[in-house]
């Protein structure tokens, strides 16, 4: 593959791996779960965590699932929600037990990001960008990335208090719909940052995480990206690149494509 000439290091992958319904469209049938990171790690070099948010991570876990990957593949970890949806008194005790989780990727070199995703309700105001201050200084040392999903937050006092802070600005590709997020290709950090959602208008708002995130992404959606990619990359030393449309597979199949489209372009890629 051609050598990327702009040198930053871009990394593409899927938002979480362990999926049943993967299994026939990635996995080969028969395939165990305790499998699935060896296997996927034989595809990709780059993959989010997304348990992380429901169940905080332990070093003994986080260890175990770096031992069943390659000395080049990386990891995006993400906040638990304890972090950033469901914030209590017990927020410093959470976010020191999160560091701690996460300690043995970075200990290794794999760990690309840790993921701070933030809800629609997440509205800007006081409170909230104290909040959010408070969670970026406490990842300091750690590569966090910011994902808003209401487009409040797009505004340059923001993206000045991000690049303070070293923390990246996460772009995202999701529905047109009022109030979310355009598509672009900002960057706050040395460490870039894009999500797929997919365009499902209908289920965005009504549907569950399987229902909303069903889509699978046509050619010239995909194609549509290169060129913002492409800026990015004299702007970053690592591009991190994932997609959430994760029903029946439907991530790795756009996953696989994009690569084969930077490809054509000569970017390269993990």
């Amino acid at each position: 593959m051609a050598e990327n000439p702009l040198m930053a290091k871009i990394f593409v992958g899927t938002s979480g791996y362990s999926y049943a319904d993967w299994v026939g469209p990635f996995y080969p049938a028969g395939t165990a779960e305790k499998d699935f990171l060896g296997f996927y790690a034989s595809q990709f070099s780059f993959v989010e965590l997304n348990f992380s948010y429901y169940s905080m991570p332990s070093p003994p876990l986080i260890d175990r699932l770096a031992e069943k990957t390659g000395s080049d593949f990386v990891f995006a970890v993400k906040a638990h929600r304890s972090l950033t949806h469901e914030v209590t008194d017990g927020f410093e005790r959470d976010l020191g037990a999160f560091r701690e989780g996460v300690k043995p990727l970075a200990e290794r070199g794999k760990l690309a990001a840790v993921l701070v995703q933030f809800p629609y309700s997440f509205h800007y105001n006081d409170q909230n960008r104290r909040r959010l201050d408070r969670l970026t200084r406490g990842l300091s040392g750690l590569p966090a990335a910011v994902e808003f999903r209401n487009a409040e937050w797009a505004q340059e006092r923001v993206i000045e208090g991000l690049r303070e802070r070293g923390a990246a600005f996460v772009n995202v590709d999701q529905p047109e719909l009022p109030k979310l997020l355009k598509p672009g290709s900002l960057v706050t950090a040395d460490h870039g940052y894009i999500r797929f959602h997919g365009r499902n208008k209908k289920n965005w708002w009504t549907g569950d995480n399987v229902s909303r995130y069903d889509y699978l992404y046509g050619e010239e959606e995909l194609t549509g990206w290169i060129e913002r990619i492409r800026s990015m990359l004299s702007l970053v030393r690592v591009l991190l690149i994932t997609f959430n449309n994760h029903a029946r597979g439907q991530a790795v199949q756009n996953a696989r494509r994009l690569k084969e489209l930077l490809a054509a372009e000569k970017i390269d890629f993990f």
